[in-house]
């Protein structure tokens, strides 16, 4: 199983979350152990800690990318990193034009009623977990910058 196909599984069918799976996929090639990658991606679900802002995915695809980088010098580590993560973000905002995790589901997880769309709709796994969902966008992104 490629790590594109690895994030997907990883979100939907391991219990996961979406920074975790994408930092457990790619990480492991890098150094980053599962459990490391666990505790890494932890606080980042559901736009961190919950809070509808920044989409989980591509913050642990942000932490892959500073990693990725470790062995230049921390001048050049810092380059290539920034240059890699404007380029994530750049190729993700042509998909999905969005990088909030709230805009992305089209419901706020912070919000009663968010939490009640996003359940009775199963956005996050229809919109995020999906063969044609964010995670599948950002693992594809992230496997062609590294």
């Amino acid at each position: 199983m490629d790590r594109i196909q690895q994030t997907i599984v990883l979100h939907r069918d391991e219990g996961l979350n979406c920074a975790q799976a994408v930092i457990t996929a790619f990480g492991g090639t890098l150094g980053i152990d599962r459990r490391t990658a666990q505790m890494l991606g932890r606080p980042w679900a559901g736009g961190i800690g919950h809070q509808a802002e920044l989409c989980g995915y591509l913050s642990g695809a942000v932490i892959v990318l500073g990693k990725a980088f470790d062995k230049l010098d921390e001048k050049q580590a810092v380059r290539k990193t920034d240059e890699a993560v404007q380029k994530l973000f750049r190729r993700f905002k042509e998909r999905r034009q969005f990088t909030c995790c709230k805009d992305l589901l089209g419901a706020d997880l912070t919000t009663d009623a968010g939490v009640t769309r996003i359940l009775e709709e199963n956005l996050v796994g229809n919109r995020c977990k999906g063969e044609k969902g964010i995670g599948k966008d950002v693992a594809e992104i992230l496997a062609s910058l590294m």
